[in-house]
Formats: C-alpha cells, sequence, structure tokens
C-alpha cells in the first residue's frame, strides 16, 4: 500500500482498467503522490546514479559541446534549455566549461522541470546564471535553442500492446480484488490499427508522448534555428520486447508493487524518435553509443589531466568513472546509452557523431569542480 494506490484502486474500480501510459503518468506525475513531485532521487541515497552523478567529466563535455554549436550558429540571442534538469549537476559542470572555453557566449537559461524538491536543489547550483522554469516544452520562449535532455525520453509514459490469437491487445493495469494488488492484463477488444506481424505473446511499444513531443520540438528547431542533444538508454533499431522497468534503492523491482515510490522507466526506441524529428523536418545526426560520442569529445584526455591534477584517491575515482562511463556490454553504459542529435537542417556535421573510430582531441584546462559530493570524482 502506497498513498497513490488508494487513488489507482478508486479510479479502476469505477472506470475499469487503465492503460500503461496513464498508470506511468500518475506514478511519476501525480501532484501529491507523484515519484517526481516530492523527493530527490539521484544518488547512493537515491534510487538510482545517472552519468552527470558520476563524474563532472560527463557534463563538461556537453558544456564543450555546447560551445562548439553555439559558435557555428548565427550570433545573437540564444535560448539554453535542458529538459527534466535533476539537481542541476550536468548544467553547473557544463556552463563551468562554457565559461572556460567561450566566456563571451550570451544566454537565457530555461529549465523544464515539475518536481518542488529539484526545483530548489537547481535553484542552488544555478543560481549564477539566473535560470527560469517551465512546467512543459509548450512554454519554452521562441527563438534559436540549444536543447539538453539527458535521460529524459526513458520516463515519459509509453503504451504497450501483446500479441494475441485475436490481434494487437492493449496492456492495461486493473485490480485483483483477492489479493488487492495491481495486476496486469489485456484489453478485450484488439487495435486494429496495428499492423506489426509477430509471434503471439510479444509485446510491442509505443511511445505515443515521446513521439509527440520530439515531432513539436523538432518542428520549432527546424523553423527557428538550433538542435537538441538527447542521450538515454535505448536501441538503435525498432523491435519487439518489454524494456518496462521500475527502480528502487538502485535494485529493480515490481513496476507495480509500489506505485509513486519507484522510478519508472522504458528503453528509448530511437529509431522511431529520429524518424518523428525528420518528419517534422529536422536533420537527425546519429544515434551513436554513449562511449564513441564522449571519447570523441574528449573524455579519455579529460581523464588523463584530472588524473595529472588530483591525488591518488582521486585519480582512482576519476579511473572508475571513465570506465563506468565507457563500459561496453549488455548492461554497460558506454554501449547501452546512445546519443542522437535533432534540429535544424541546415546545421553542419556536429562534433560526437563523426564516423570512424574516436579521435585523439585535445581538452581545454577546465578547472575542477568542489569536491563536496564524495560521490561525484
Amino acid at each position: 500500500m502506497t498513498p497513490l494506490f488508494s487513488e489507482l484502486r478508486d479510479e479502476i474500480l469505477a472506470n475499469g482498467p487503465i492503460g500503461l501510459d496513464r498508470y506511468m503518468a500518475l506514478c511519476l506525475g501525480h501532484p501529491i503522490h507523484g515519484y517526481y513531485r516530492n523527493r530527490d532521487p539521484f544518488g547512493v541515497t537515491g534510487d538510482f546514479t545517472t552519468a552527470p552523478e558520476i563524474s563532472q567529466m560527463f557534463g563538461e563535455l556537453v558544456g564543450l559541446w555546447i560551445a562548439s554549436v553555439a559558435a557555428a550558429m548565427t550570433p545573437g540571442r540564444l535560448i539554453l534549455v535542458e529538459l527534466g534538469p535533476g539537481r542541476g549537476t550536468l548544467m553547473a559542470d557544463a556552463l563551468r566549461a562554457i565559461s572556460r572555453v567561450m566566456p563571451g557566449l550570451s544566454f537565457e537559461l530555461h529549465l523544464v522541470e515539475t518536481s518542488p524538491v529539484l526545483k530548489a536543489l537547481q535553484a542552488q547550483r544555478l543560481e549564477a546564471y539566473h535560470p527560469t522554469w517551465h512546467e512543459e516544452v509548450a512554454c519554452l520562449p521562441e527563438g534559436p535553442a540549444i536543447v539538453i535532455a539527458n535521460e529524459f525520453f526513458d520516463a515519459l509514459p509509453i503504451r504497450q500492446f501483446q500479441r494475441t490469437e485475436r490481434g494487437w491487445c492493449e496492456r492495461l493495469v486493473g485490480l485483483d480484488p483477492e489479493v488487492k494488488a495491481l495486476v496486469f492484463g489485456l484489453s478485450a477488444e484488439p487495435d486494429r490499427t496495428i499492423a506489426a506481424e509477430a509471434p503471439v505473446g510479444i509485446l510491442l511499444t509505443l511511445p505515443g508522448v515521446a513521439l509527440d513531443l520530439t515531432r513539436r520540438l523538432a518542428g520549432r528547431l527546424a523553423l527557428q534555428g538550433g538542435v537538441c542533444l538527447a542521450i538515454d538508454y535505448g536501441h538503435r533499431h525498432p523491435g519487439f520486447g518489454d524494456t518496462l522497468q521500475a527502480v528502487e534503492g538502485h535494485r529493480f523491482v515490481d513496476p507495480l508493487a509500489r506505485p509513486g515510490e519507484a522510478d519508472l522507466t522504458s528503453h528509448v526506441d530511437f529509431a522511431a524518435l529520429a524518424k518523428a524529428a525528420e518528419s517534422a523536418g529536422a536533420r537527425v545526426q546519429g544515434p551513436v553509443e554513449q562511449r564513441d560520442f564522449l571519447l570523441r569529445l574528449g573524455l579519455a584526455e579529460r581523464a588523463e589531466r584530472l588524473v595529472r591534477g588530483g591525488n591518488k584517491a582521486q585519480a582512482g575515482a576519476v579511473a572508475a568513472a571513465f570506465a563506468r562511463l565507457t563500459e561496453t556490454g549488455r548492461r554497460g553504459m558506454g554501449s547501452l546509452f546512445k546519443a542522437m542529435a535533432f534540429g535544424h537542417p541546415g546545421l553542419r556535421d556536429l562534433p560526437g557523431f563523426e564516423t570512424g573510430d574516436p579521435p585523439q582531441r585535445a581538452n581545454a584546462d577546465i578547472p575542477t569542480r568542489s569536491r563536496q559530493d564524495p560521490e561525484k570524482p
């Protein structure tokens, strides 16, 4: 039993089972009991750790990427946006790097965030940049923009369908009155608009919210100028299977067991996002594996510089962070996470998306951030 369970139970009893998109939206964004509304989920004391929290190097390289893109854009007013900024760690590290390599860059900082708890943390880290907060992307001001979306698309609600003898039936969340628990079930009637061929029992995920947002954002960037950098865990090619997952206390848990108390995400379908962006007139670059993207931006050189400037313990932390960001394999961040950019069709080839092996690239001498958090090297 969680506070949100009672509301879900009442809604299901009154109106019947709900779609997975409705369930995710309530679990993550309920105005009172939503997962992101009332907690700081990051770090050792939270439920999961993102790349910016692992190492300052991640945010710094994103900052260098922003500076490079901004230098290629038409001079003038620039809107710098982050979608789902977490604690503000990535943007703080990025802005420190930008100030070193492009100190004259003028921009307006805008953050799309719904969590009061996280807004307060972002305000502490980014106070000097006078950010403006928005509840949704549609509220952003007009004009050329560079948009950063790190681990944002994976948390957007999805719909799922299961192949049955009758066709593709939607996966719903219902109530088992005997055990007083939420359970998965299927709609009585299939969705006749889905024509995909697959064996009986296979699951199909439709990221409708992510696709709609991508089309709107891509259309805006194609028309007004700018680019969006999306970094997330997911797959390059469309496919079948269940990637819905719940994480609590750095462990995978049952997605239905504790609604509102665990983070719910699903692997990002980068191929679908790319098609959505292209359909809105944007140029797409990538996706590429996070490992290759970071190495092309100079991760190895930056790590070496930090090692030379630190003590033995700091050098070990940098090495561990480097390994974690670039590790390959089924669950390694370096290959599981992908980077993709989409934006104005006139933008030149963007750094990090070059073909071939990652080149050796020198880094600017970016100052090391204050080491107040022992989790961050």
